[in-house]
């Protein structure tokens, strides 16, 4: 037992400093190079103007979007007893798009610019997780996990197909920033402080409620019986996690867009490196999704000259998760043979 504790503790200390050190690179690296030490010493130089004001808050606002999409990824897979659940698979994706899409198109960006982007998203987001809570419920007021999926699968198309009208019918120039948005990316004027507080303060108070009922969700992964014989109440958890891990996505896809792949992968690599101890992977989850997308969101910025553009970083997470996720797939199948 006490060499259990031990092995988790330094499995724990491995990803802080994996942490802090994707930290560092991301201050230290990007499209222009800095003198990441001279800037902290002379604070009137355009080095630290740079760091304060571009790099430290985009490092930061990456490090709460990769552990928000990647906690709220391991619980909807917890409670819909489905390896293959998302962030955004119960429509909060596909709220999320139309709010932020029309306050593009509509004269909110013009006078808020993207804070009004980031609102809208937001509030759209949170009106389709209400959607989809409100139709899932049974008589009695239960959640069913399965209407939950297609509720959210349906939901998503149909917002698609309300976005790709949209692109039809409007300038370039606006469809162009539609899609920029729409591909997931934290290299917009919406990563400032107070953004990032914001956005801080909802994932700090969902992610302190999911690890209270981590208990519960180790007695549900049991079964529902299982879990009611020990006292856990599933329809009280379901609901609890739902909530809580919606509003995970909300936040986070507000303020960069629809970046996939990050709470499907990185749930599937903790689970595989320490088990399935909710105590143990909610927290592993949020450190290393958390490294995952500031690596991700460095490494966008450093390709910036070899394609003379920077690339959304969701496109670089598909590109990285599609291939992770078949290795991971694969393995586990193995594993299991």
């Amino acid at each position: 037992m006490k060499k259990r504790g031990r092995d988790k503790l330094v499995f724990f200390i491995a990803l802080g400093i994996s942490f802090l050190g994707a930290a560092l690179l991301s201050l230290s690296f990007g499209a222009t190079p800095l003198d990441l030490a001279a800037a902290f010493l002379e604070p009137s130089s355009s080095d630290y103007l740079v760091i304060v004001h571009e790099r430290l808050p985009r490092t930061v606002l990456a490090a709460l979007v990769g552990a928000s999409l990647s906690s709220a990824g391991l619980v909807f897979q917890a409670i819909l007893a489905n390896p293959l659940a998302d962030p955004f698979i119960i429509g909060v994706a596909g709220g999320a798009a139309i709010g932020g899409t029309l306050a593009i198109l509509l004269p909110v960006a013009v006078f808020a610019g993207h804070v009004g982007v980031s609102l809208s998203s937001f509030v759209f987001a949170l009106g389709a997780i209400a959607l989809t809570y409100r139709l899932s419920r049974d008589r009695v007021g239960r959640i069913n996990t399965y209407e939950v999926l297609l509720i959210g699968v349906v939901f998503n198309a149909f917002a698609s197909a309300i976005i790709m009208f949209l692109k039809a019918v409007v300038r370039a120039e606006k469809a162009q920033e539609m899609l920029l948005w729409l591909m997931g990316t934290l290299s917009s004027d919406v990563r400032g402080w107070d953004a990032i507080l914001v956005t801080s303060g909802i994932a700090a108070v969902a992610l302190a409620v999911l690890y209270s009922v981590t208990p519960a969700l180790n007695a549900l992964s049991l079964g529902e019986e299982d879990a009611a014989s020990v006292g856990v109440d599933p329809g009280k958890t379901t609901r609890v996690v739902f909530v809580a891990g919606s509003l995970l996505v909300a936040a986070a896809v507000s303020v960069a867009g629809l970046i996939g792949f990050v709470g499907l992968i990185v749930p599937h690599a903790v689970r595989a490196l320490t088990g399935s101890d909710h105590r143990v992977t909610l927290p592993a989850c949020a450190l290393l999704g958390a490294t995952f997308l500031v690596l991700a969101d460095l490494a966008t910025r450093v390709l910036f000259p070899v394609f003379e553009t920077e690339a959304p970083v969701g496109v670089l997470t598909a590109l990285i998760g599609g291939p992770l996720f078949v290795y991971l797939l694969k393995r586990g199948g193995r594993r299991m043979g």
